[in-house]
């Protein structure tokens, strides 16, 4: 007997498939008929700030649709990256979201949403050095003798952060158990809130980004001891690594771009056409080359697999370090 059943119901399968496929590219065609928000989960004038605005203000042309910054933060970036989570997966909200929500995934206990389950990667926008700043009042000139300042008075010498999970605060802890030494975390809401705070000395010191900290030190309100990449910045190629310093610590803070769970993989695709070819534009460049910064621009399928070893890399920093969150 000839198996019709079977072949009818795989037959609809296919096209429905096919049905769906054809309207997914269509809506991809269409799309954006209206403005496009990207949440950025930190408050304005920080780190993702300083990539999220200038690569919205030239997409605006390339989609042929008003793209808006909506600033969302608290909670080390994690309560806006929940109500990113919970918008419909339409392709009118993204999220522009940081290394810090790799680190917040085994850092807290509880969270809203799960980055893997609720978000789709699209692509780094940008990877960033970090350098380590103390304001001139501390008397150190060196990374030796930071460490030994501290180890002669422990728990004195404080570092503030971006909030807790950022890589900020998880930079601090890392060096902490590398070096035996108890630097004392103060955390801030956000990139923005914390500058202030260490030019005026409320902070003794930070593991900043490049972006915020270089306009900083080349004005004297700050100090660089050094970079947290295994290379030198080219934007202060003075600046030695942590790893010339004697201090065996390699991390790099970058920013992304994720798609809402649900969004159509032709919008997807579209998207990171886009964005690509927005951060190939020269005045961009110029700008990321300003921040000390190096374009992302991997596939979906490559910041895929990136994400998953992030997520297990800062897994054993945390465990590690014993910090957790009860949030």
């Amino acid at each position: 007997m000839t198996p019709t059943r079977p072949n009818l119901a795989l037959g609809l399968i296919v096209a429905a498939s096919l049905a769906y496929s054809g309207i997914a590219a269509a809506q991809a065609q269409n799309w954006p008929t209206r403005a496009v928000r990207i949440i950025n989960p930190f408050p304005a004038g920080g780190g993702t700030d300083a990539f999220a605005r200038p690569l919205a203000s030239r997409l605006n042309a390339e989609l042929g649709q008003q793209v808006l910054i909506e600033n969302i933060g608290g909670a080390g970036g994690t309560l806006g990256a929940g109500t990113a989570s919970r918008a419909p997966g339409d392709g009118y909200t993204w999220f522009m979201g940081a290394v810090h929500h790799t680190i917040a995934e085994s850092l807290y206990r509880k969270l809203s949403y799960s980055l893997e389950r609720d978000f789709l990667p699209v692509t780094v926008a940008a990877y960033v050095p970090s350098m380590v700043v103390i304001h001139p009042s501390i008397p150190v000139k060196t990374i030796k003798e930071l460490i030994a300042l501290e180890k002669r008075a422990p728990g004195k010498i404080n570092f503030g952060s971006a909030g807790v999970g950022t890589t900020h605060h998880m930079n601090g802890e890392l060096f902490n158990v590398l070096t035996g030494t108890k630097l004392n975390h103060i955390p801030f809401k956000g990139a923005g809130p914390l500058t202030p705070a260490l030019i005026s000395g409320e902070v003794d010191m930070a593991f900043d980004g490049m972006g915020t900290a270089v306009p900083n030190v080349r004005s004297g309100r700050l100090r660089a001891l050094a970079v947290t990449t295994a290379k030198r910045s080219d934007l202060m190629p003075d600046v030695p690594t942590l790893m010339e310093s004697g201090v065996n610590m390699d991390v790099t803070t970058w920013y992304a771009l994720w798609a809402i769970r649900g969004t159509p993989r032709p919008i997807i695709d579209r998207m990171y056409q886009a964005t690509v070819k927005t951060m190939a534009l020269p005045e961009v460049k110029k700008v990321w080359d300003s921040l000390g910064a190096t374009p992302g621009g991997q596939s979906p399928a490559e910041f895929e697999k990136f994400i998953k070893q992030e997520i297990a890399t800062w897994a054993k920093v945390v465990k590690a370090s014993g910090v957790k969150v009860d949030n």
